[in-house]
């Protein structure tokens, strides 16, 4: 059994890291393809339509997990048959409003942005909001059935498609390249899919129930859900959308390619994120709350004396490595903006815990309310730094937010753990 744990383990890691690799690999691709100019319009329009399908599609996958485990533990399986019927509705309504709202704005980009060439694309980015609608509830039956490692494959497998989309797409430009993103995006969507009816049809079948008394819980733990995905999209898609309404359309690709390190950590977490959500809400449901705290203290010991080596060494290699992969404009523009959003990035990944935490103790409005904070403070910096200093600005104002948002949970999980203590007192 603990064989079979740790094979999991690695194969999510693997997935996950492959997939990582992959995104990598499209920036690479993009701005050599399309060159700094036409790559700043098609990172603006990619975060944009990016923001605002986050923003409006209903984020139901982790109440799927959360209530699904308990199901699950239950054997109520009536009720989980519900659970997705419910999930994939509100899943392809939301992306059907999202792309609707992304066509309806995309005629203001131009003045937004003060660019040409960028209506059609983002018009056009609609459609991966529709595509990807149905690809979380799949991946909710896949979880559920403890199979993080193929929903870590399936990342790797979306990333390649996407990959070979933009590589063929960029040679038609930026109108190219959105095409290109969105064949990717419903091939990806079909392959998991398929997968996610799999996994699903090998619980019991039953008819459908109502949801009974958990509909309340339900519908609480889907709007906080939803708030708090929304805000966490801000963190990397609102800046880079945000950036050329306050400067020259180029320091949005700058700040695109700066968010690399970003991305990279943002990885090397996704494997013991997408574990921890998995284990811990089912310890949880299951009762035994020291194996989900003993978990988290692992995870934070163990991100926090790596990265006390990982980001000195890729401070030092930062403009070397942009030299390496981007085109020189890169390394002149974005190092010092690179090198702010590499501490940055790598508080979020010790920090990481906060994601699939809340969802496993089954209070999400504690992400709404910490993440509520870090774009109130980074939306007005963002704009001031980014009108004096451009990318680096942006990444400035990322880093000081970021802070924040780190001080803010560990107030918010001292308090959590002086009131466990104080129920533990009680009982015993």
């Amino acid at each position: 059994m603990r064989s079979r744990v740790i094979w999991r383990r690695s194969a999510t890691a693997a997935g996950v890291y492959i997939a990582t690799g992959l995104g990598f690999l499209t920036t690479i691709v993009a701005t050599h393809e399309l060159g700094y100019q036409a790559y700043a319009r098609f990172a603006a329009v990619l975060a944009a339509a990016t923001f605002f399908q986050q923003l409006l599609d209903l984020t139901i996958e982790e109440a799927l997990v959360k209530f699904g485990f308990r199901y699950v533990e239950a054997g109520r399986w009536g009720r989980l048959r519900r659970l997705f019927e419910v999930a994939l509705g509100f899943k392809l309504a939301g992306g059907v409003l999202a792309g609707l709202v992304i066509v309806a704005l995309a005629p203001l980009s131009k003045h937004v942005w003060g660019a040409g060439g960028v209506v059609l694309p983002m018009a056009l980015a609609s459609l991966i909001a529709v595509a990807q609608s149905p690809e979380n509830v799949a991946a909710g039956a896949i979880i559920l059935r403890g199979r993080y490692d193929i929903r870590a494959a399936f990342l790797a497998v979306s990333m390649t498609l996407r990959l070979v989309g933009l590589a063929i797409g960029c040679h038609y430009g930026v109108v190219g390249a959105v095409i290109g993103m969105i064949v990717a995006q419903v091939v990806a969507t079909a392959a998991i899919g398929g997968a996610g009816i799999e996994a699903f049809r090998r619980f019991p079948q039953a008819p459908a129930e109502p949801i009974g008394e958990d509909l309340r819980a339900l519908r609480s733990f889907l709007v906080s859900s939803s708030l708090a995905s929304s805000l966490d999209s801000a963190r990397g898609t609102l800046g880079t959308s945000r950036v050329p309404t306050v400067a020259p359309i180029v320091q949005a690709g700058y700040f695109s390619v700066a968010q690399a390190p970003a991305t990279g950590l943002a990885a090397l977490s996704g494997p013991a994120r997408l574990v921890m959500l998995t284990e811990q809400t089912r310890d949880f449901e299951a009762g035994r709350h020291d194996r989900v705290m003993r978990m988290l203290r692992r995870y934070v010991t163990g991100t926090a004396l790596l990265m006390l080596v990982v980001v000195p060494v890729f401070w030092v290699l930062m403009p070397f490595l942009l030299g390496l992969f981007y085109p020189p404009e890169f390394r002149e523009h974005a190092t010092t903006a690179a090198r702010l959003v590499l501490v940055a990035a790598a508080l979020n990944l010790v920090w990481g815990w906060t994601k699939p935490f809340p969802v496993s103790i089954g209070r999400p409005e504690l992400r709404v309310k910490v993440q509520a904070l870090e774009i109130v403070v980074f939306v007005p910096l963002l704009l001031v730094f980014a009108d004096r200093w451009g990318a680096t600005g942006a990444a400035g104002a990322m880093l000081v937010s970021v802070v924040v948002f780190c001080i803010a949970w560990a107030v918010v999980l001292l308090r959590l753990r002086a009131g466990w203590r104080s129920a533990e007192a009680v009982v015993h």
